[in-house]
């Protein structure tokens, strides 16, 4: 298991806390320059914490606090980490053989041993018959499997990952998605991701931190952070689309400029006539052909497909308001749907969820809700 508290204030501020268990793929997710590979090069050694823990299988990397100051401090040759960088950083004179062989030199001290043993990694990557082409002499996609199986050489206790798969194409991707499915299974270390793909973090992770200002904001399973974001500021990084403005008071949440008010559960946490975020699932929404005693007038105003998977841009009724429904093709026939259709949204109140509003110099926002 990796641990992770950490604190620094350069190159880049850091607040993260986190924990991913062995066999574990643990995504970063936040927009360019909120922290994220700083993280990873914070945990590699490559940048000095000021104070908090890393330990990794129950060994501490860093420890430190504001007292006593750095207490333990392993250099980066001594914390068993695999770092694939976003370029690779392959060495351009040296054979894919070659390269990979590198980390092995301080363990294996028989040159022909050493050579063995990166060949088995080029084969497990399946790319041995490439192990004597120069780094020019390969794809983008041969180039990031020699640095994987260079980061893996030698055994590591972690495996951190730098937006690997961002500079290749989709089938070369989707290859790469399944050696790293076969090697979780196999290696069983923690992995962290970064990515600025919530697509890839959503399809890859067992959990996903997300990273602003070098801030942790929330960790959680993709599910419940698509679903249930902690505030405002973790709804619009991870892209949800239905987000909306209201005041919550006693159960009751009204619709910032919308003539409109839902009977919503908290937990008790939100104040009285609170300033509130809310976001709604796509299992929440549903078109009727007919109005009902609660439902919504609203007016197709854009719809596309994505094979038999209908996206539907939704104009509320005398508002500004809109809303993404999304539904199967089959659905959309059904309902005789086209542009400028006059229809009825049925918005279930049980599955609003409620967040504080939370600006991002507010120091509020580290509150855990």
């Amino acid at each position: 298991m990796l641990k992770l508290k950490i604190s620094q204030n350069l190159p880049t501020p850091l607040q993260i806390a986190l924990e991913c268990e062995s066999g574990q793929l643990h995504a970063l997710v936040g927009p360019s320059g909120s922290g994220k590979t700083t993280t990873l090069r914070t945990i590699a050694g490559l940048n000095q914490a000021r104070s908090g823990t890393i330990e990794c299988d129950g060994n501490i990397w860093f420890e430190g606090n504001e007292v006593a100051g750095i207490i333990q401090n392993l250099p980066p040759a001594k914390r068993s980490c695999g770092f694939l960088f976003q370029q690779y950083a392959l060495f351009p004179h040296l054979t894919a053989i070659e390269n990979v062989a590198i980390p092995l030199q301080n363990t294996i001290n028989h040159v022909d041993h050493r050579k063995t043993a990166a060949q088995e990694w080029l084969n497990r990557m399946g790319i041995g018959e490439l192990a004597h082409r120069l780094p020019c002499q390969l794809s983008g996609g041969q180039q990031q499997r020699v640095a994987l199986a260079r980061a893996l050489a030698r055994r590591p206790k972690v495996l951190l990952l730098d937006e690997p798969f961002s500079a290749v194409d989709a089938p070369t991707r989707q290859s790469l998605y399944k050696i790293l499915a076969e090697l979780r299974k196999d290696l069983n270390i923690p992995i962290l991701l970064v990515t600025h793909d919530l697509r890839e973090a959503n399809l890859l992770a067992d959990r996903i931190t997300v990273i602003d200002h070098g801030i942790g904001l929330q960790t959680a399973s993709p599910q419940a952070l698509f679903q249930r974001p902690r505030n405002s500021r973790v709804a619009e990084l991870v892209g949800i689309n239905n987000l909306f403005h209201g005041v919550f008071n006693a159960g009751s949440l009204t619709w910032d400029g919308c003539d409109k008010s839902f009977s919503v559960a908290d937990k008790g946490k939100i104040p009285p006539n609170a300033q509130v975020a809310w976001v709604i699932p796509q299992s929440g929404l549903s078109i009727l052909a007919s109005p009902s005693a609660t439902s919504i007038p609203a007016t197709a105003i854009e719809m596309s497909s994505i094979g038999q998977i209908a996206v539907v841009q939704l104009q509320i009724q005398n508002s500004e308001h809109k809303i993404e429904w999304v539904a199967s093709a089959a659905e959309v026939k059904r309902l005789n749907m086209e542009i400028n259709s006059q229809l009825h949204l049925e918005i279930d109140g049980s599955q609003i969820h409620i967040m504080p509003l939370r600006p991002i110099n507010d120091p509020r926002r580290f509150i855990d809700h």
